[in-house]
C-alpha cells in the first residue's frame, strides 16, 4: 500500500446513473458525517466495494481512492491504468466505478473536488456552479476519446432524481464515455432499452449498457 496522499486537485466526473428500482443503501456504512457529507465507511469495507466495480482481470492491480473527513485519499497506485472508487453523486448514494486512464484523467479530478468541496461545507449549488464554470474554462474536460467506466458491483445506489435528492438500486453496468451525446441520438426512449445516456447532453454524458448480475458475478469484495 502505498503512501497515503490527499487528493487536492482540480475536477471532472460522473453524473449520477438514472435509474429506476429500490430506494435502499446497504452497503454504505455507518459513520456519522458532516452534514451533507456521505457516510464514511470503514476503509478495507470501502477499497472492497471499489474493486467490486472491477472486472476480476483488474481488480488486484487497479488504484483505489477511499473517502475520509477532508476528501478522497489515495491509497493504492495503478498498476494497469485503471482506478476504482466509490464515487457520491449525492451525499446518499453510492457508486463504484472502475475507469480506465482516460477516465482517471478526465473524470476523477472533477469526483475529487466535489468530494474536497462537500468537505468544506460548500452547499450544492455552489458545487453545482463552480464544476460548470470549470468546465467553461477549460479546467474539467470532457473525455476525448471512446473509454470505459465498470459498475459491476452489485451495490450500485444512484440518484433517481437528483433535485428530490431520491436514490435507488441499480444492476451491475458497463459506461462508455460519450460527451455532449442525447438519449434521442441514440434512439433511446426509456431505460427499459438495451443502452440509454446519463448525463444526456453534458459533457459527462456516458451510454449505460446494464448487464447481467451472473456475469458481474465474479467482481466480488474478496480482489484485493
Amino acid at each position: 500500500m502505498t503512501k497515503k496522499c490527499y487528493v487536492r486537485s482540480i475536477p471532472t466526473g460522473l453524473l449520477g446513473v438514472a435509474a429506476l428500482v429500490g430506494l435502499s443503501a446497504p452497503a454504505i456504512a455507518q459513520s456519522r458525517p458532516a452534514a451533507g457529507q456521505p457516510p464514511l465507511m470503514d476503509r478495507e469495507k470501502e477499497i472492497a466495494l471499489a474493486l467490486s466495480a472491477c472486472p476480476p482481470s483488474l481488480a488486484s492491480r487497479a488504484a483505489v481512492y477511499v473517502l475520509d473527513e477532508l476528501g478522497y485519499v489515495k491509497v493504492r497506485d495503478s498498476e494497469n491504468d485503471f482506478t476504482a472508487i466509490v464515487q457520491h453523486s449525492l451525499p446518499t448514494s453510492q457508486e463504484p466505478q472502475c475507469m480506465d486512464e482516460e477516465g482517471a484523467r478526465t473524470l476523477l479530478p472533477r469526483i475529487l473536488k466535489v468530494a474536497e468541496l462537500r468537505a468544506q461545507g460548500k452547499p450544492p449549488e455552489e458545487i453545482k456552479h463552480f464544476v460548470a464554470d470549470a468546465f467553461a474554462k477549460g479546467a474539467f474536460r470532457p473525455p476525448s476519446r471512446l473509454g470505459v467506466d465498470y459498475m459491476l458491483s452489485t451495490e450500485n445506489v444512484v440518484p433517481l432524481d437528483p433535485e428530490k435528492g431520491t436514490v435507488g438500486h441499480f444492476p451491475p453496468h458497463v459506461m462508455f464515455y460519450a460527451p455532449y451525446l442525447t438519449n434521442a441520438d441514440l434512439g433511446s426512449q426509456n431505460l427499459a432499452w438495451p443502452a440509454f445516456v446519463a448525463g444526456s447532453g453534458t459533457p459527462n454524458a456516458l451510454i449505460i449498457v446494464p448487464v447481467p448480475e451472473e456475469a458481474s458475478a465474479g467482481s466480488g469484495h474478496e480482489h484485493r
